[in-house]
């Protein structure tokens, strides 16, 4: 059987912490491939920087394109109202009956895992990896594996604040990511 990690979030914009998050949780457990996944609108954060979904889109593409292993999953930017997980993966689950799906999360989310939406029957329809973060416990009461990973205090919040302040944001993301952000003159550059 296919083992697929799916990776979730904004990408807004899609950073180095992210890579090698799917890079080390793909290794570790023998993953076939990472599935990007963008969030059409996540549940539990509002996003405070709108930026298009082609714009989202277009940087996640230039940050992958170096892995073939790599590959953006659009379900969730296909589908309207909010992106929970519970329901994008019943799609996923239902279109890839042949993949063992492994839903990678961030420390930040371990801890937030009992307000998720249906997450008894989310569990029993993913293995869930939690990776560590820094300032985030990896403790849960869910049956989770996990995954050792460089701790790099990276966050898209931040690298919004970097580009508005006019900060450098060289290497915090793949050099195609920063050049699209200054040639497109996203988050006020």
């Amino acid at each position: 059987m296919k083992k697929v990690g799916i990776l979730g979030g904004t990408f807004n914009p899609p950073h180095t912490g992210h890579l090698v998050i799917a890079n080390e949780v793909q290794h570790a457990y023998g993953l076939d491939e990472v599935w990007f996944m963008p969030n059409q609108v996540p549940p539990h954060k509002t996003v405070d920087v709108p930026i298009s979904q082609s714009d989202r889109l277009a940087m996640l593409e230039l940050a992958i394109a170096d892995n073939k292993q790599f590959r953006i999953e659009k379900a969730e930017l296909e589908r309207s109202g909010p992106s929970y997980t519970y329901e994008t993966m019943k799609i996923l689950k239902d279109m890839y009956k042949e993949i063992d799906f492994h839903f990678i999360i961030g420390g930040d989310m371990v801890e937030y895992l009992p307000k998720w939406h249906k997450i008894d029957e989310l569990v029993r329809m993913v293995k869930f990896v939690g990776v560590s973060r820094p300032s985030y416990s990896t403790e849960s009461s869910y049956d989770i594996l996990y995954a050792e990973t460089p701790q790099m205090d990276i966050s898209s919040s931040m690298i919004r604040e970097r580009v508005k302040g006019g900060k450098s944001i060289r290497y915090l993301l793949p050099d195609p990511v920063r050049v699209y952000i200054e040639e497109h003159g996203l988050y006020g550059t």
